[in-house]
């Protein structure tokens, strides 16, 4: 898997050196205001979940195919679940994701733009404080909301990603995550 990641990174900083204007590669960093839909009860226990607030950041590219379409893939590191409070106890559950968005950028003025695709993340890390089953190892979500181009390489992004999968195969669970990033395209 490192092989793999690496060969990726070099051949897109290889890419960029020969079509500079075709592709940036950037980096990006957030905060995360986590949540999960669903269900009302976790393995029969009747629960009220709260958000969580917590980060992501990563890799970023931009391919311009067309003066206002753009695709940008990115590869970041995510956290989101929620906490939950039940008559018998508190308890919170924070799922480290690598998470691969693909997202289509519709330029509506030369900085800003419309932002819309489908993200797949893996889980590489539980931060759960209670004992029940493990959660799934992939969830499929898709993204939407707005990026500004703010001055040289520096850009903002305001992102709402909702799940389509269940966070676990014992409870009606889904994960949602309001984004807000900074990032630099070089």
């Amino acid at each position: 898997m490192k092989k793999i990641l690496l060969a990726a990174v070099l051949f897109i900083a290889t890419t960029t050196a020969i079509q500079a204007q075709f592709i940036q590669i950037g980096v990006k960093a957030g905060v995360n205001f986590a949540n999960q839909t669903g269900g009302s009860d976790f393995n029969g226990i009747s629960v009220d979940k709260e958000g969580i607030t917590s980060y992501h950041a990563g890799l970023v590219a931009e391919l311009k195919l067309l003066e206002k379409f753009s695709i940008q893939p990115e590869l970041l590191y995510t956290t989101q679940g929620a906490e939950y409070k039940s008559a018998v106890q508190d308890f919170k559950n924070e799922m480290g994701y690598i998470a691969i968005p693909v997202m289509a950028k519709i330029y509506m003025t030369k900085s800003l733009s419309l932002e819309l695709g489908p993200q797949a993340s893996f889980l590489v890390s539980n931060k759960k404080e209670f004992d029940a089953a493990d959660p799934k190892t992939f969830d499929f979500s898709l993204n939407a909301g707005l990026g500004l181009k703010v001055v040289g390489g520096l850009f903002v992004q305001a992102r709402y990603g909702i799940g389509l999968t269940e966070v676990s195969k014992d409870a009606d669970f889904k994960n949602s995550v309001f984004q807000l990033s900074a990032g630099y395209m070089f």
